[in-house]
């Protein structure tokens, strides 16, 4: 049942979940393009159908096209409709800062998520993307013993959570001079764009010891790609995020990926009940101070063979 409310959600540009509630809560998402933008949407539809939050509010999802116009134009649709508040993942980091403006001015409570905005006003919930790539690119150095060939497989170009992410990775893997990046390629969070990069990295590198795909929707396509070359010569592969896919590996003991770093979609319903806090002016629980933190950041963890279980999440979409 929840699978098939999903697919409804997805399927309209504007998914809308109704109940008496005084509130009206929007999601402006820029960004459709991989399962983890997919099991955040299914994350926020669930919050929205529980008994705590239909007695508040009500919560409507919308999803742009990556474009920094697209949203913004959106942002001041929904501020004249009267929403109370606004979850944003956005499309740019400074682009939306003019209908941000405007949506304040008019009384609206700003949620920033997953890729941030830079207007000080938008509240900010976000992983500790500083600490992400040194997780990552040190397991990477340790496990292949300090020395190899790897190849990076970089994100959505211009999003600064892929630039953050590979430049936190080279940082450490400058303090190896033995580890030789050979190449890195925009693959967009795509599992075919990862497919295609990998089969490129196969045909033009002979021998490779690591691949570092930054995001486990990518790392499937990568994986496909070596399969199917039928090489034995790369000794890890890494990815990132947690998905159900790549914990099941890491906990059946597979000899290729070993391990993965937390990056949860769940983030959504921490901004959804932030969003609520806002709009009543009410502090957080168990805070003493009155305002509501401006940050809030999340811890990343590595998952291996002996904590994953605690990870998986069989029913996720992501």
């Amino acid at each position: 049942m929840r699978r098939t409310l999903l697919v409804l959600g997805l399927i309209l540009a504007v998914a809308t979940l109704v109940s008496a509630a005084p509130f009206k809560i929007a999601l402006s998402n820029s960004f459709m393009g991989n399962d983890w933008r997919q099991e955040m949407e299914k994350v926020a539809q669930e919050v929205a159908k529980k008994d705590f939050f239909l007695k508040q509010a009500t919560l409507t999802i919308i999803n742009c096209d990556n474009s920094p116009e697209a949203q913004s134009d959106s942002i001041d649709s929904l501020v004249k409709q009267g929403y109370n508040a606004i979850l944003v993942d956005a499309s740019s980091p400074t682009a939306l800062n003019p209908a941000i403006d405007r949506a304040v001015a008019a009384g609206v409570v700003i949620i920033s998520f997953d890729q941030v905005v830079t207007h000080a006003a938008a509240w900010k919930i976000e992983t500790d993307f500083n600490k992400v790539p040194r997780i990552q690119a040190l397991y990477i150095a340790k496990a292949i013993g300090g020395k190899g060939d790897i190849v990076v497989d970089r994100g959505l170009p211009g999003a600064p959570i892929s630039k953050q992410l590979e430049d936190g990775a080279r940082a450490v893997f400058k303090q190896y001079p033995g580890i030789k990046i050979l190449d890195s390629q925009p693959a967009y969070w795509d599992t075919q764009k990862g497919l295609q990069i990998m089969e490129n990295y196969l045909q033009k590198y002979k021998k490779l010891d690591a691949v570092w795909a930054q995001d486990d929707d990518v790392l499937i396509g990568v994986l496909q790609a070596y399969k199917e070359s039928k090489r034995n010569d790369i000794k890890l592969f890494l990815g990132g995020a947690g998905s159900k896919i790549m914990i099941k590996k890491v906990m059946d003991g597979d000899p290729l990926v070993k391990a993965d770093v937390t990056y949860p979609p769940s983030m959504v319903a921490t901004g959804i009940s932030l969003a609520v806090k806002g709009i009543k002016n009410q502090a957080l629980d168990g805070f003493y101070q009155k305002k509501i933190p401006s940050k809030i950041i999340l811890a990343s963890e590595l998952i291996t063979k002996e904590n994953a279980r605690g990870y998986y999440e069989p029913d996720s979409i992501f």
